[in-house]
Parts: C-alpha cells; sequence; structure tokens
C-alpha cells in the first residue's frame, strides 16, 4: 500500500547549551568516524566550505538503477507532510513516500550506503523517495530534529537524533530544483545519479545550523530524489 511520509519543520530550532544537547556524544564520536572515512575515499569529493562538512559522490546509481528508483517514487508517492503542525504557505508543495524496503534495489543501495559511510545499516531509517513538478518546492529547513518540540520523545525511543543525510540525485532538471544552503553561500544542481551527504551536526556533537538547507522551485523539467537518514543508534 502507497503511505505519504511525514518529514520535520525545523526553520529555527531551539538548541540547548553544549552539555545539554541530547545525542551530542554520539553525533561527535560517529562524525569523526564517517569524516575519517570518506577522507580515505578517492570517489568522494568534499565540498569547499569551512562551516559544515558537506560530500559529493558523482554517478553513484546508474542510468537503470535510476530509473528502478525512479518507478518506485511514482508508486508511492502522496503530497508531502510535516511532523508539526506549524503552517507555512507552500512550505513543502512535493510529492514524497517510504520505498518499499524489501525491493532488491532498495537494499542493494542501502548497503552501498552503509558501506560508504561506515555506518550500519540497522541505524538508518527507510529511503525516502520525493518528486517535483514545475513550481514545486520545500522551502528552508533542517534535517535534524528540535529536541523541545513534541515529536522528539518518540524519536528519541526509535533511534535517536539524525547523523548524516544522504541523498541521491535520480534525474537532471533542465532547470532549477538546486539544493540550496543559505548559511554556506551554495547550491548544487541536480545531476542524476550524483550523491550529495552532509552530516548535521558540528564536529562537537551540537546541531549544525549551517546544514539549513532548502529545495528551490523546480522550474522546467521534473526532479527526483531518495533520501536516507542516519541516526546515533539502530532505528526502530
Amino acid at each position: 500500500m502507497c503511505q505519504g511520509t511525514a518529514e520535520i519543520s525545523n526553520t529555527a530550532p531551539n538548541i540547548a547549551m553544549t552539555d545539554t544537547v541530547p545525542d551530542r556524544k554520539a553525533l561527535e564520536k560517529l562524525g569523526a568516524r564517517v569524516r575519517e572515512r570518506l577522507a580515505r575515499d578517492p570517489s568522494v569529493y568534499r565540498i569547499p566550505v569551512e562551516e559544515a562538512e558537506l560530500f559529493a559522490v558523482g554517478d553513484f546509481l546508474d542510468d537503470r538503477e535510476c530509473r528502478a528508483m525512479i518507478e518506485l517514487i511514482d508508486c508511492v508517492a502522496e503530497p508531502s507532510q510535516l511532523y508539526d503542525e506549524t503552517y507555512i504557505e507552500a512550505y513543502r508543495t512535493s510529492y514524497s513516500g517510504d520505498i518499499p524496503q524489501d525491493d532488491s534495489e532498495v537494499r542493494m543501495i542501502e548497503r552501498r550506503l552503509s558501506d560508504l559511510l561506515g555506518i550500519d545499516i540497522s541505524w538508518g531509517e527507510r529511503v525516502q523517495g520525493q518528486r517535483y513538478a514545475p513550481g514545486q518546492q520545500y522551502r528552508e529547513h533542517c534535517d535534524f530534529f528540535d529536541v523541545n518540540a513534541a515529536y522528539w520523545k518518540d524519536e528519541k525511543a526509535r533511534g535517536g537524533q539524525r547523523s548524516w543525510t544522504a541523498m541521491i540525485y535520480l534525474s537532471d532538471v533542465e532547470e532549477g530544483g538546486e539544493t540550496a544552503f543559505p548559511s554556506l553561500g551554495i547550491s548544487v544542481s541536480p545531476q542524476k545519479g550524483s550523491l550529495l551527504v552532509w552530516n548535521n551536526a558540528s564536529a562537537d556533537g551540537t546541531p549544525n545550523m549551517a546544514t539549513m538547507h532548502a529545495a528551490t522551485p523546480v522550474v522546467q523539467g521534473t526532479k527526483y530524489v531518495i533520501t536516507k537518514w542516519f541516526r546515533t543508534r539502530p532505528w526502530a
């Protein structure tokens, strides 16, 4: 059965003092391990920004794999939702849905992401697919959870804070649809098969507000991506 997927809306989360940030030590330790692993991989390009850890891998998926993921997205895609109830007009207008976990292609991609990052596959959420038609967007948001929000109690119990984000572009887009990081002053254009990875925490394990990003409106074409978020411990 095709089901929609809720997403967080962290436009300005409240961040507590460093020594009281939930999962800070785990995020610090995991960040160091993944950072070192990616630095040793010649296929990984670190995007030259100082305020965040942002990496790219070209041709992570081939054309056939991209087509297979697009077909799955078209099955599960429903209007995207948000965790919180704050209404902001046209905040997230894409279509999205969880990709079937038992699909062999999905399982293979998950294993490759796990191997690339060195994070146990059980620490990752289900792969989510997103589709953006012309005019659709996802305005500025952070992927890490606001620990002061009502949903945090449940998320803490089922895997804790989000650590790393892995997003794969499945299609080229004729115009628009960039992934923009306004605090970093950069935008990444969709390139079919390429992987974009970033650490949602700073080196000390605190949430990194510089990772706030947006999916800018598609002007011409259709944008397809899949995203997998990793936690600080096994995801339930």
